[in-house]
């Protein structure tokens, strides 16, 4: 389908006539009877009866035109948005996350970059499954935030360490847990305690040490926010990496006293040479340098 057809398909269906609509986009009536036949053969099915008295939408190109408007304006604006896109940025930097949390800094990292790279285009993407990895192998992403154990086995990625991630339990603020300063596995005993969520192998790893060597009631949870929805519902408490934390308040974020640790990295390819790629993850990593937290 192209612009014109587009056209030609919203000119005909507001004049209900070939010759009529032929003559007001400038064209022969055949080219445009021949247009509009192309067109149907691609959708499959017919936009338009004809008849002795021209042309009248069918029930489906009824539909179809009522959309294909807004079709129309939307790529009006997406070319023009383009056009200034192009006048503007020499260069485009992809960056991919899982979550906005995971950079607690991105907004001042941004910001700064934007000053002081101001003709590089700078996109954000957000996604949460596997398909963030899949997607930067395939150089949809320039930049990838993730576990160092997710990317280390690419001999063609450049692993940019940024900030070592602890764990932390996760309560309601009026929960007994939330006073303490550090949790420890003895102070689950007895607890509810939520598992799975797609949890990483680091995580894992405690999860099943808390679960062998304290009495734990368990509950297998989907995901993340399924896990806040029943901390949020008074179910039970869950084990997070602390990159997970929002830091919007609605829950209690309790470190948890345990020796293993998530390397969060910055994921780039090796043949990316460009200086905006290099410059946005020092960025990062200073915003980090500045502080010995486990995020």
């Amino acid at each position: 389908m192209t612009t014109k057809q587009i056209d030609y398909v919203i000119e005909l269906a507001r004049t209900q006539n070939f010759s009529r609509a032929a003559e007001n986009l400038f064209i022969s009536q055949p080219s445009l009877t021949y247009q509009i036949q192309l067109l149907e053969d691609e959708v499959g099915f017919k936009i338009f009866e004809r008849s002795g008295k021209g042309a009248s939408l069918t029930p489906a190109g009824e539909y179809f035109c009522s959309n294909i408007v807004n079709i129309k304006d939307e790529l009006k604006n997406l070319i023009e948005q383009s056009q200034n896109y192009g006048s503007k940025y020499m260069d485009t930097l992809n960056v991919c996350l899982p979550m906005r949390s995971c950079i607690y800094y991105l907004p001042r990292i941004m910001k700064k970059f934007e000053e002081e790279m101001p003709d590089i285009a700078l996109n954000i993407s957000f996604i949460y499954d596997n398909s963030r990895v899949d997607g930067f192998l395939r150089k949809e992403h320039d930049i990838l935030f993730a576990r160092d154990s997710e990317l280390m086995r690419f001999s063609n990625i450049k692993i940019n360490p940024l900030y070592k991630s602890g764990f932390y339990i996760i309560a309601n603020k009026n929960d007994p847990l939330a006073r303490l300063e550090i949790i420890t596995e003895r102070d689950l005993e007895g607890r509810t305690f939520m598992i799975g969520g797609g949890s990483p192998p680091e995580m894992i790893v405690v999860q099943n040490r808390i679960i062998n060597n304290v009495s734990v009631n368990t509950i297998n949870s989907l995901n993340h926010d399924m896990s806040l929805t029943y901390v949020a519902a008074g179910k039970g408490i869950v084990l997070a990496p602390g990159f997970a934390d929002d830091h919007n308040g609605e829950f209690a974020w309790i470190p948890f006293d345990c020796p293993e640790h998530i390397k969060c990295v910055l994921g780039s390819h090796k043949s990316d040479k460009r200086e905006c790629t290099r410059h946005f993850i020092e960025l990062a990593q200073e915003a980090y340098d500045n502080t010995n937290d486990l995020f």
